[in-house]
């Protein structure tokens, strides 16, 4: 048996796989192909490990196990602590009581906004506001505001003042409504599952087709051209990569539309990781070890520096199937920029691959799992240039990141463009980054085309009218 490489996501990000509430998009998407799957309960988000004194909290699957660990390391803030993540569940419980469909559809948002004003009405209140500046208002001890820090950057890679509150608490709430659940087999498997759901529904998928341009009819988006040059047309075209990439690469040399431009001066692209997967001897690992892991150790300015801070997940703590017996899998990854790794030979590269590499081994070593560098029997490393050759992303991003102090989520395009007959989805679309974000993106793309071909309701008129209110509110960004 071999060793299973995958991206083991920090399990807040696959938190939706639960059958409960509205928020459960990946199941919802599951299941609307036939699909359910076997998954295991994570008993803890993640292990922070933290400067302060070597600050150490656990974000339980409980809520009121996580208040009550993270008020004994900041007695002295449990009105603040309370406070702050309170906001946080108002916000997820307004939107987990509604539909979720398209924001830019007005027969939908007027009719949840008629069933249910008062949801509606907390989450206008709080769109143009960021998660650091709600935490202000409640806390005032710098570290416990530093972690706050760190939660939002696992989200956003960015800190709390540039992390929206949606997004901060739509992550924040959900690991604990309904707990965590990891897929058998390994996340991986529900894309396999879908792609396998869509075939059984009579959808067509083409693998090793990479689409190079989207073709142009007198200014409306008709098909999509791949490498090999084959073509493809369609009265709807939707675009997965993101903005930098449908208006820069697959549209290039056409004129940038003036919201992608204002897009674009909100919005920065995030860096990319470094990712290093390895097999380990399964005694290297203490037997309380968690699956998930968050490592800053010396400063809390290294936050947000390349390389300062460490993501580590070990699947094989929740599945040990995905390994052979007395071995497990670590995923290490840390942010890491496209430029430290362009224009080097190949065997500088494969070198500083191994070194860098080997620094964030060590720092782990010292810090959680002694022995962890003679423990290794397989190990690849992967670079921001490894995310830009298989995720065909521009420099690898991780995804949108605001230059400044955002405002909330007001300066997010949706998924109409100003091209007629396309649409965008994914993390530069609202509203914004991590899995549940994304779905989100996907289940909003998915209602706005369904009324512009006819299969849900639309009305002509309100649609102008609102696209025009939406368009207006990014500009305030």
């Amino acid at each position: 048996m071999g060793i299973h490489l995958m991206l083991a996501l920090l399990s807040c990000l696959v938190s939706a796989i639960r059958e409960q509430g509205n928020l459960n998009l990946i199941t919802q998407a599951l299941k609307a192909v036939g699909r359910k799957m076997e998954v295991i309960p994570d008993p803890t988000t993640v292990h922070f490990h933290l400067p302060n004194d070597d600050l150490s909290v656990r974000i339980h699957r409980e809520y009121d196990d996580f208040i009550t660990e993270l008020t004994s390391k900041f007695p002295h803030e449990k009105e603040g602590i309370l406070g702050f993540y309170g906001d946080c569940w108002k916000i997820f419980n307004s939107l987990n009581s509604l539909e979720l469909k398209s924001l830019e559809e007005p027969i939908y948002l007027f009719g949840q906004f008629f069933q249910k004003p008062l949801e509606c009405l907390t989450l206008a209140s709080y769109l143009p506001q960021n998660a650091g500046a709600i935490a202000r208002k409640y806390i005032k001890d710098p570290q416990l505001l530093s972690f706050i820090d760190a939660e939002c950057f696992i989200v956003s890679t960015v800190n709390a003042l540039q992390t929206p509150m949606i997004n901060a608490s739509m992550v924040l709430c959900d690991r604990h409504y309904g707990g965590i659940n990891y897929p058998v087999g390994g996340v991986g498997g529900i894309a396999k599952s879908l792609a396998e759901g869509l075939v059984d529904h009579g959808s067509d998928i083409l693998y090793k087709a990479n689409v190079k341009s989207i073709i142009l009819d007198d200014g409306k988006a008709v098909g999509v051209r791949l490498a090999d040059g084959r073509e493809f047309f369609a009265k709807t075209i939707i675009s997965n990569a993101t903005r930098w990439d449908t208006f820069g690469k697959l549209l290039k040399g056409e004129k940038l539309p003036k919201e992608e431009e204002n897009f674009q001066k909100v919005y920065v692209k995030a860096p990319s990781f470094l990712s290093i997967h390895m097999g380990v001897k399964a005694e290297v690992l203490p037997p309380d070890t968690d699956c998930h892991h968050f490592v800053l150790e010396d400063n809390w300015k290294n936050l947000e520096e390349p390389y300062g801070s460490i993501f580590l997940s070990i699947p094989t703590i929740l599945d040990p199937s995905l390994a052979p017996d007395g071995r497990h899998i670590l995923h290490i990854f840390t942010t890491s920029s496209i430029e430290d790794w362009e224009g080097l030979p190949p065997k500088e590269y494969e070198a500083k691959k191994e070194e860098v590499a080997a620094e964030i081994i060590q720092r782990l070593e010292k810090k959680l799992f002694p022995g962890l560098s003679s423990s290794i029997t397989f190990k690849e490393v992967g670079t921001p240039r490894t995310h830009r050759r298989y995720l065909a992303r521009d420099k690898g991003t991780y995804g949108p990141m605001p230059r400044g102090t955002p405002k909330g989520l007001l300066g997010m395009p949706f998924n109409t463009t100003a091209i007629d007959g396309l649409y965008c989805v994914g993390d530069s679309c609202f509203p914004g980054q991590g899995v549940i974000a994304v779905a989100f993106s996907g289940v909003m793309c998915a209602h706005r085309v369904a009324a512009d071909i006819g299969i849900e309701k639309k009305s002509r008129v309100l649609d102008v009218g609102l696209l025009g209110i939406l368009g207006w509110l990014r500009t305030l960004a």
